[in-house]
């Protein structure tokens, strides 16, 4: 009887977090942004990770509350850590720009929770490791090709950029100037500036 009672408490307050962020984004979208602040907190103080999630944006963008990049750190590491992907991006970038700690501990954490991230089909992840590994980290050239590559496919025309710049300077590929327009010209049709003036010169 114990456990079914338990049980009972944790659907219960598992349902009241789902609405008060549901709740949350419903008042931010009609523009009440202190109330959908209040919900996600609420919500986010239950433990209910895609809460947590919405309060670091709100903290991180000052919507419905005063900016704190502190703040939203820890609300994203929060909900990191239950796994959300979205936020695993968010927080990994957080910790390389305002994170506590050593320049390496902080960038080994970050590359941890933007792989996680990657693979789970975060494409700005995705895009972001690709340039990291190409430009940092003993520069893992294949690596980065790798996530570039992942996040070309998933739309992102930057990405299809520096794919193209990858063939075209033989950075983790052996040097293919037909592939690298084909890439450029993807990259241009998406829009991409850098793209359409590399293939003007």
């Amino acid at each position: 009887l114990e456990e079914a009672a338990f049980q009972l408490q944790q659907i219960f307050r598992i349902d009241i977090s789902i609405a008060l962020n549901i709740l949350g984004i419903e008042s931010m979208r009609a523009g009440h942004c202190r109330v959908a602040f209040t919900c996600f907190k609420l919500a986010a103080d239950r433990g209910y990770s895609k809460a947590q999630f919405n309060v670091g944006l709100c903290y991180e963008h000052g919507r419905g509350t005063e900016k704190d990049l502190e703040k939203a750190g820890f609300y994203y590491c929060q909900a990191a850590s239950s796994h959300h992907p979205m936020a695993q991006y968010r927080y990994a970038r957080h910790l390389l720009q305002h994170g506590p700690g050593s320049p390496w501990h902080r960038q080994h954490r970050a590359v941890a929770l933007l792989e996680q991230a990657a693979e789970a089909g975060i494409t700005e992840a995705q895009a972001y490791l690709g340039v990291l590994y190409m430009r940092g980290l003993q520069a893992q050239e294949k690596r980065g090709l790798r996530y570039l590559l992942l996040a070309a496919n998933s739309g992102d025309a930057q990405s299809r950029f520096h794919v193209g710049v990858c063939y075209e300077q033989g950075l983790g590929v052996r040097q293919d100037l037909a592939e690298a327009l084909r890439h450029y010209r993807q990259a241009a049709a998406a829009g991409n500036r850098q793209a359409q003036e590399r293939l003007r010169a």
